[in-house]
């Protein structure tokens, strides 16, 4: 029997804010945000809608598909302190002001946070999602780690994963219980993804704050960061340097990830100089080499 309630969330929630972005398996149209989540082996639908009061109204089949809804939505983590922490911070200081209801939303499994984190290494964001969609409809909705698990590695390069990428999401979805780590420390849960090959900073970033739900790693290395860097040093940096951007927000790296990019986005994050002017003193330094 379905099961529909008002939820109140804790802290500040936008859901306008935080919908946003274009993930397989859930939308977010005329103010109506849906998902299909994976519960009990089967697929099952989700959707949320905020009232005036900041309240939403949930809907879903059955009780454990209204509590894994919950958790996509990201309702019970207060970001409260986050905001009051970083609301002076040079940096996200403004971001946390005019986006104060932002939280990134949850990937319905974990497996599908591996898949976007893997897919999206080293090359552009559209490229990821084109590949993100080609698998999703061969794997089903959302792609569980019993699906990714059965595929052969030729039939992920076949739909634009690279052999190294394609090795990867089937050697670590054939091993690791990957629901399982959401109830797991994290350290360990990160300690335990290093040691696959194909999995670094970044991708551990992206399943810690899409597929977790956990905000203490952010999504170090990502290109987005390593641009944004550069236009607040006025230099090129190097990938790793993104490490100490985000160590100033401790427990909080993955939220400031967050901050960060879609602040930029709005042009909230202050800058030495333009994208334009980046790339004609690359230029410029590449002539004079």
């Amino acid at each position: 029997m379905p099961v529909e309630a008002d939820i109140t969330p804790r802290g500040p929630f936008a859901l306008r804010l935080s919908a946003r972005g274009s993930v397989v398996g859930r939308s977010y149209r005329d103010g109506v945000f849906a998902v299909l989540m994976e519960v009990d082996g089967r697929s099952e639908r989700g959707i949320a809608a905020q009232r005036k009061d900041g309240s939403l109204r949930l809907r879903a089949e059955t009780e454990e598909g209204f509590e894994q809804l919950r958790f996509v939505l990201a309702l019970d983590d207060d970001h409260s302190e986050f905001l009051r922490r970083f609301g002076d911070d040079e940096l996200i200081g403004p971001a946390t002001r005019h986006l104060r209801g932002l939280r990134p939303l949850r990937t319905a499994t974990v497996a599908h946070a591996l898949l976007r984190a893997v897919a999206a290494q080293l090359i552009t964001m559209q490229e990821a999602r084109d590949i993100e969609r080609r698998v999703a409809r061969v794997v089903g909705v959302p792609p569980t780690r019993g699906a990714l698990a059965r595929l052969a590695p030729a039939a992920l390069q076949r739909l634009g994963l690279s052999a190294r990428k394609a090795a990867s999401l089937v050697r670590i979805c054939r091993s690791i219980d990957l629901e399982r780590l959401r109830g797991l420390d994290g350290d360990a849960v990160a300690a335990r993804l290093l040691r696959e090959r194909g999995i670094g900073p970044y991708s551990i970033g992206v399943v810690f704050i899409e597929g977790l739900g956990r905000y203490d790693r952010g999504i170090n290395r990502d290109l987005g960061l390593v641009k944004l860097m550069s236009l607040i040093e006025g230099r090129w940096v190097e990938a790793d340097e993104t490490d100490a951007l985000l160590a100033r927000y401790d427990e909080w790296q993955g939220l400031a990830s967050v901050y960060l990019l879609a602040g930029w986005g709005r042009g909230l994050i202050p800058v030495k100089v333009t994208p334009a002017e980046m790339r004609l003193s690359r230029i410029r330094t590449r002539y004079a080499a």
